[in-house]
């Protein structure tokens, strides 16, 4: 018969085991079968398993409120992440740890940010998603390029359009021009982009650049989508979109006299970034997913609209009107 001594030694061994099991089950758990706290409607046709999950641990610690779980995701060595339509820049780690711990407790239950699209790889990728009006102050649907290295965010550039979240807001939080961020560090020393995105997304951005709707149209799959979230505009089939281009590569902010300056992507998907220094509008992005034989199935662009007229945005919008 076991003394008392030895009944309580037995039972604490016992006691730690169970923790110990459990705290492994918890580290080993597979998030990628976890439910997430934000709607679940992410398309990842065009991502690779480690990177949704990567941005499902993000998206989860971003909607649940935790500012050192999200920016855990980031860097330490390296960081820029920059609001490309405010104008907002933050250069290290600490200061996006920084921002969220202001932000974070003021948020309600409510408050969520979520991926809709990935296209890409643990390398770098272009990632659509949603901040739902209770962060900020209104909905933000945006459009950003991601470079990783060593498995961290090393550079993020969100892109999105003032007039969906509100022209007047936009304008009251956008840094003045004469301090707006020059340094969105295109050359970031990351795992880069595949080569066949680069060669994709090179050849479009030189046909748009030269207003040479025919070469940029070549590029496009028979049934490709093409989606200007800036100008609300949807165009299907190859065709269509040849058209398109035509009649607005001379007047829309990515097309003639803009400059590639950025690639992020795999074989899957990805996009550019682009500037355009005589436009109203100085930057934005392009992303774009390739089917099996590199053609472009569907596009995806956005940019500031608020910082351009009523009437240069409206005379854009009327030539989706085919004649």
């Amino acid at each position: 018969m076991k003394s008392p001594a030895l009944k309580l030694a037995a039972a604490l061994a016992a006691a730690v085991t169970l923790v110990g099991t459990a705290s492994l089950r918890a580290e080993t758990v597979d998030l990628s079968k976890t439910t997430p706290p934000y709607p679940d409607v992410v398309n990842v046709s065009h991502a690779t398993p480690p990177v949704a999950t990567f941005f499902k641990s993000y998206f989860t610690a971003k909607s649940e409120h935790k500012p050192a779980q999200t920016t855990d995701h980031f860097s330490e060595a390296h960081l820029t992440y920059i609001d490309a339509a405010l104008g907002w820049p933050f250069y290290n780690k600490k200061g996006m740890t920084e921002m969220f711990e202001q932000y974070m407790p003021k948020w309600p239950p409510t408050g969520l940010s979520y991926p809709t699209r990935i296209s890409g790889d643990m390398h770098s990728a272009v990632v659509a998603f949603t901040d739902t009006p209770e962060l900020f102050g209104g909905e933000i649907r945006i459009l950003a390029a991601i470079d990783f290295k060593d498995g961290k965010v090393v550079r993020w550039i969100d892109y999105w359009d003032g007039r969906s979240f509100g022209a007047e807001t936009a304008a009251k939080m956008r840094t003045p021009p004469d301090k707006f961020p020059t340094n969105f560090d295109y050359e970031v020393a990351s795992e880069g982009a595949s080569a066949k995105i680069k060669d994709v997304s090179q050849k479009l951005a030189a046909a748009f650049a030269a207003g040479d709707a025919a070469a940029a149209a070549a590029l496009f799959s028979y049934d490709a989508a093409y989606l200007d979230r800036a100008l609300r505009v949807r165009i299907l089939g190859k065709e269509a979109i040849g058209k398109y281009l035509s009649r607005v590569l001379g007047s829309i902010p990515y097309g003639e006299g803009a400059k590639l300056m950025h690639v992020v992507g795999s074989d899957q998907g990805g996009g550019f970034e682009w500037m355009n220094e005589g436009s109203a509008v100085n930057r934005g992005i392009v992303a774009i997913d390739l089917n099996g034989a590199g053609q472009i199935e569907r596009l995806d662009t956005t940019w500031d609209n608020s910082v351009m007229s009523d009437a240069d945005l409206q005379a854009l919008v009327l030539r989706s009107i085919e004649k």
